[in-house]
């Protein structure tokens, strides 16, 4: 019997209506040049689109060349929900959201079930906004693709890193980390917290992010543990708040966008 992961945020983080999503995520992508290699990893923001949909956009736009080439997408994103230690897969064999479903690539998932640390805990899932809202941006980016979910909790770089090991591929694969970053600083103090951390991300150190720094810490840094072993790039692409896009200037959450080459 087939099982789906249905929309927790659809309607509240971005439109339900599937032509009214179709058309905000197009129009984010439009107003973004497709410039750059293609990227083999990205991180990008999960708040409501109003907010980081602009910035997330910014590297979606870049994957557009790859349409048909990239087939399997990993996406890692924090647990803000439920608690637990390790990395936590669904049990579903679709992911659902307003423009279709997704298939769950059940042969990466046996791959790392066999990991201590990695297990099924669809609780993880069931209410989780930061890998739902990416997956609209792949939908209208690449067209059709699996993808590997996986919810992060309380692991080190090694563990996620271990677990991108096992999953990086080739040219097929793209893997997406998803973080926002400074939270609930004045617009000033967050521009300083975030362009620190954007530094470190270019310069591959997770020992200086902290969860302070990103919300997504824990896959960010995973993916900081393997680009710095094999000798990956990351530049900044996109840098900016809740205070740039669509709130105030009083309390903003930061956003950030990343390609890894």
């Amino acid at each position: 019997m087939t099982s789906v992961r249905n929309p927790a945020v659809a309607g509240l983080f971005y439109p339900a209506d599937p032509r009214e999503l179709h058309a905000m995520v197009t129009d984010f992508l439009g107003a973004v040049p497709a410039a750059g290699t293609v990227p083999k990893a990205i991180i990008a923001p999960h708040a409501g689109y109003v907010y980081s949909g602009p910035i997330a956009a910014s590297v979606y736009a870049r994957l557009k060349p790859a349409r048909g080439r990239i087939t399997r997408v990993v996406l890692l994103g924090p647990a803000h929900r439920v608690g637990f230690h390790g990395l936590a897969l669904s049990a579903a064999d679709y992911f659902m959201t307003p423009l279709g479903r997704i298939p769950v690539d059940q042969e990466a998932v046996k791959k790392i079930s066999r990991l201590s640390y990695v297990r099924v805990m669809d609780a993880a899932h069931v209410q989780e906004h930061s890998l739902e809202v990416h997956l609209p941006f792949l939908q209208e980016a690449l067209g059709e693709f699996s993808l590997v979910p996986l919810v992060v909790g309380d692991a080190g770089p090694e563990e996620v890193g271990e677990v991108l090991d096992l999953l990086w591929g080739g040219p097929e694969t793209l893997i997406v980390i998803s973080s926002d970053l400074s939270h609930y600083h004045d617009y000033k103090t967050a521009q300083k917290l975030d362009r620190a951390t954007s530094q470190a991300i270019e310069e591959l150190r997770p020992e200086d992010i902290d969860y302070d720094h990103a919300c997504g810490r824990n896959p960010v840094n995973g993916l900081l543990h393997v680009a710095r072993r094999l000798g990956l790039k990351a530049k900044t692409i996109d840098l900016r708040n809740s205070g740039d896009t669509a709130g105030s200037h009083d309390r903003v959450v930061g956003y950030g966008a990343y390609v890894f080459e």
